[in-house]
């Protein structure tokens, strides 16, 4: 379910984009309010940023819902999704829009590196701990700035693609591109950690017999 929440907003920004010119046609617009959209190709980024913002703010509604509070980092990127979709939609400028997965990656980028002074513990540490324990307490700082690494990279990326490449081929980068190389590096992650991560054993590995054997035993050895 979480899962589906943070790709939701994504999700429909791909197929608003994608279908948007077949369902106003370039002779037409859509007017909300008082604010038209240009139909066709043309408008379809703006539409899609439409689209985004009101998924975004509905995604945030439902973990409030589901769980009466909110994480920081989906009201980081709520902001920005407000801030940067209605600077492209007021100026007519998709480039803001472009924008938002570099300053999201960046802010996430950030949040980690700001864990390194601030809590006491890396956050790689903070959200895995309850579930693995690693060899090293240097194995979850050098986690953490892998983390950060990829996610400065991954805002890089985006602005290399923003601005070598059409507005399609960026919407496409933007859904199986990121998701993909995500994919990849958790999967990289993943071979880091078994590498460093301690199989605790069970601390009674005896039977309920092999107990009443043992305390049978040791009575007659009183």
């Amino acid at each position: 379910m979480k899962f589906f929440l943070d790709f939701f907003p994504i999700l429909l920004f791909f197929i608003t984009f994608k279908f948007y010119p077949g369902w106003v046609p370039a002779e037409e617009s859509l007017c909300l309010a008082n604010a038209c959209i240009p139909g066709g190709a043309e408008g379809a980024i703006y539409a899609s940023t439409v689209v985004a913002i009101l998924a975004s703010i509905m995604q945030v509604a439902i973990l409030w819902i589901r769980h009466h509070r909110v994480e920081k980092m989906p009201l980081i990127t709520l902001a920005l999704i407000v801030v940067l979709g209605g600077a492209t939609l007021f100026f007519q400028n998709e480039l803001f829009i472009k924008w938002k997965p570099t300053l999201v990656n960046w802010a996430f980028a950030l949040v980690f590196f700001g864990s390194h002074y601030i809590g006491g513990k890396p956050l790689a540490k903070r959200m895995m701990e309850s579930t693995i324990t690693m060899d090293h307490e240097q194995t979850w700082l050098t986690l953490n700035k892998i983390w950060i690494g990829f996610f400065i990279f991954m805002g890089v990326l985006n602005l290399f693609v923003a601005y070598s490449f059409s507005t399609d081929t960026w919407v496409n980068f933007k859904l199986f591109g990121m998701m993909g190389l995500t994919l990849v590096f958790v999967i990289a992650q993943a071979v880091y950690l078994s590498k460093h991560m301690i199989i605790e054993e069970e601390n009674d590995n005896k039977t309920p017999d092999s107990l009443d054997k043992t305390d049978g035993e040791s009575e007659k050895a009183g």
